[in-house]
Formats: C-alpha cells, sequence, structure tokens
C-alpha cells in the first residue's frame, strides 16, 4: 500500500526535513517543533511503499511515524551537526 507524502525542508535547521500526508497537514506537528523548524518549503512529493529505498531514512519508519504521529522528521546525520 503507497502514502501519498509531502516533505518539506527547514528554513532554520540544514538537513531537517518534514513528512507528512497532507500537503497543509501540519496540525500534527507540535508547535514547538514549527517554531524550531522555521518557514517550510515543500521539496518533493511521492508516493511511499515499505519497499521505497530513501536517502537518509528507512520507509517502515517513516510510515511508522506518520501513522503513529501524523508526521515524520528526518534529522542530518550525527556526524553533520555542530559542535
Amino acid at each position: 500500500m503507497a502514502v501519498r507524502c509531502y516533505v518539506y525542508k527547514s528554513s532554520r535547521k540544514p538537513g531537517v526535513y518534514l513528512y507528512l500526508t497532507d500537503r497543509e497537514g501540519f496540525a500534527n506537528v507540535p508547535e514547538v517543533l514549527l517554531d524550531l523548524f522555521g518557514k517550510s518549503e515543500l521539496v518533493l512529493e511521492f508516493d511511499l511503499t515499505p519497499e521505497r529505498k530513501l536517502a537518509r531514512a528507512d520507509a517502515l519508519e517513516v510510515l511508522d511515524s506518520i501513522e503513529q504521529y501524523g508526521y515524520y522528521m528526518q534529522m542530518p546525520p550525527a556526524n553533520h551537526l555542530p559542535v
């Protein structure tokens, strides 16, 4: 089963992306995360399946998070975080 995903990038945090299943589905994202995220820019729209390969996330983890919380926030790899 495919889930339509809309991926937004953060204007404040490089390498941080927010996956939603509704183009305007920000209501499920906690306000504190949205404040840290800053202005969002839609960068990708695609159908996500459990088998799909993603660059920096596991498709099953993304799907589970979306099902449980209504969103998935992808953070940059730990070795790319500022000290």
